[in-house]
């Protein structure tokens, strides 16, 4: 999974030194409930900083300065150990390259397209997403006992122009079918964890290899991978 916030749109004002000019930045590894913890208790905060700190470890350390009913203000104060990656695997946090995809689509309403798949894994740990150019889309689960099939129609497929990326779908006849063999509960785990309803959410489907999500929501940009199964 990869997610990416700009600095400009979440921070009046910042300032990084990285560990040289030419590597301005820094990799932290933080447990995300710890985070997310710290930052529930900013929700109705006046004023929030985060900073990197030494103290007994290396610390994202969050300072809320709440309302208060006196002139006294009241400033909360988080320090939450995280781990530095050392430049030397930088190269593993890199933002993954786009897939060489074989057909993008828009995907359905994702409350439709969860409870879909909720439903599917009571009948088979494994489901097949096809899509095509013409705005096709399919969920299917096999069993030797029962075969279901939901269909989607009209979704639309997004305009990605000359983006090198699609260079094998150019060519593609647009009814053709790409599809892809899923571990269900990597697919609906996903989907379960889906807090905000993107402005635009888009599949890209490696044919028999891989399934590409991106979802798109204001300032935010989401993405996760799925590999296929044979």
């Amino acid at each position: 999974m990869w997610c990416e916030l700009l600095q400009v749109n979440f921070f009046d004002e910042y300032q990084i030194e990285g560990v040289s000019p030419d590597a301005n930045e820094i990799c932290l590894e933080v447990a995300p409930e710890n985070l997310s913890r710290a930052l529930k208790t900013a929700q109705n905060a006046k004023s929030v900083k985060i900073k990197l700190t030494k103290k007994h470890c290396p610390c994202l350390t969050l300072a809320a300065e709440l309302p208060s009913l006196s002139s006294v203000s009241r400033v909360v104060t988080h320090d939450i150990p995280v781990d530095v990656i050392p430049r030397r695997l930088w190269h593993d946090y890199k933002e993954p390259s786009m897939p060489d995809f074989d057909v993008s689509i828009y995907l359905p309403p994702l409350k439709t397209m969860k409870n879909v798949v909720d439903r599917m894994k009571n009948l088979s740990n494994f489901l097949v997403i096809e899509a095509n150019l013409s705005g096709e889309m399919n969920l299917k689960i096999e069993t030797d006992l029962v075969s279901v099939t939901t269909h989607f129609k009209d979704l639309g497929n997004p305009p990605w122009g000359d983006d090198a990326s699609q260079s094998r779908s150019q060519s593609r006849d647009p009814a053709a079918m790409a599809h892809a063999r899923l571990d269900i509960k990597k697919l609906l785990q996903f989907l379960m964890g889906q807090q905000v309803n993107p402005s635009k959410a888009m599949c890209n489907i490696v044919h028999k290899r891989i399934v590409h999500l991106i979802f798109l929501h204001e300032d935010v940009s989401l993405q996760y991978f799925i590999p296929a199964v044979a």
